[in-house]
């Protein structure tokens, strides 16, 4: 089934430049976004090899790990998530997208992050396979090439109009396919959760098109790392368009394009199309270390 999906009008800011957003978060309350492209092709090769159960890996908040629990429970797959961190076998009650992933029938494999660094690993995948039998590897945030090609297909024919595509960036994929449908006159822009330089040469993989960058200025610390001012924007973004963000992903990208728009990066008159990945599962999780913190919570509502 197409997904149609609408670019929501932001506002026009300095030097006449206009926002919009195409609203991936809107595609499936527990789907959404990058997860449902990243998994559709996925899950039909999955079916045409006739696997019974799929296998995936995530940390303790995972959007990835709580999409595929949902989409094994609705498609008739079993389910099993290698987690990061072993410390969380006692925690899954406490932690809202384990929990989650749990009530959608996943099973959990917790390894050390010591040990988790080897899911790479021909050895470490087929110790799985010895242990669970056969599977369809996922690999962490869904990644691979028939990501790849589900997520070229979020750019759009009403998409030419835009100078600059911006997206959040996890391991790549979602970039990969955007930049392989983006035209050479646009300029695509990834905002990175992750620290470290790495990302580049894995998206180089998937690509050809030189039409892009990378900017690492607004990962707030790293991945989940979080903040007052960065929880402050994200309210006061929502209170104005109606548009949640999440922690991890997007609240960090529409902050870095205010400031760059600040800054005056982008053209004057330039419009500008910032993917939602969606990714709104991990705020609960989040509200939850917020308040250990004391710091204000994440609005879910105006």
């Amino acid at each position: 089934m197409e997904r149609i999906i609408q670019n929501q009008f932001i506002g026009t800011f300095k030097n006449n430049i206009q926002l919009f957003i195409k609203r991936e978060d809107l595609i499936h309350p527990f789907i959404s976004g990058n997860k449902y492209r990243k998994l559709q092709y996925n899950l039909s090769k999955a079916k045409e090899e006739n696997h019974a159960t799929l296998l995936t890996f995530g940390g303790a908040y995972s959007n990835h790990i709580a999409a595929v629990a949902y989409v094994g429970k609705k498609y008739g797959f079993q389910t099993i998530g290698v987690i990061r961190g072993e410390e969380l076998l006692s925690k899954i009650n406490e932690n809202p997208t384990l929990t989650f992933a749990q009530q959608n029938g996943m099973q959990f494999v917790f390894e050390s992050r010591e040990e988790y660094r080897n899911r790479h690993e021909m050895e470490y995948i087929e110790n799985l396979r010895q242990k669970f039998g056969a599977f369809y590897l996922i690999p962490e945030g869904g990644t691979n090439d028939l990501a790849v090609k589900g997520c070229k297909e979020i750019l759009t024919v009403n998409d030419v109009e835009f100078d600059y595509i911006c997206c959040c960036v996890g391991t790549g994929g979602t970039i990969s396919g955007i930049i392989n449908s983006s035209l050479e006159n646009q300029k695509v822009i990834g905002f990175p959760s992750l620290k470290g330089n790495f990302l580049k040469e894995e998206i180089q993989k998937w690509v050809t098109k030189d039409n892009w960058e990378l900017n690492h200025t607004y990962h707030f610390g790293g991945y989940a790392k979080i903040n007052r001012e960065l929880v402050e924007f994200m309210n006061d973004f929502f209170v104005q368009t109606t548009v949640l963000l999440d922690p991890v992903y997007t609240g960090k990208m529409i902050y870095g394009i205010y400031d760059l728009i600040e800054k005056g990066y982008f053209t004057t008159n330039s419009k500008i199309l910032a993917i939602h990945s969606g990714g709104i599962q991990g705020i609960e999780g989040m509200n939850q270390k917020l308040e250990r913190l004391n710091l204000p919570k994440i609005r879910t509502n105006v």
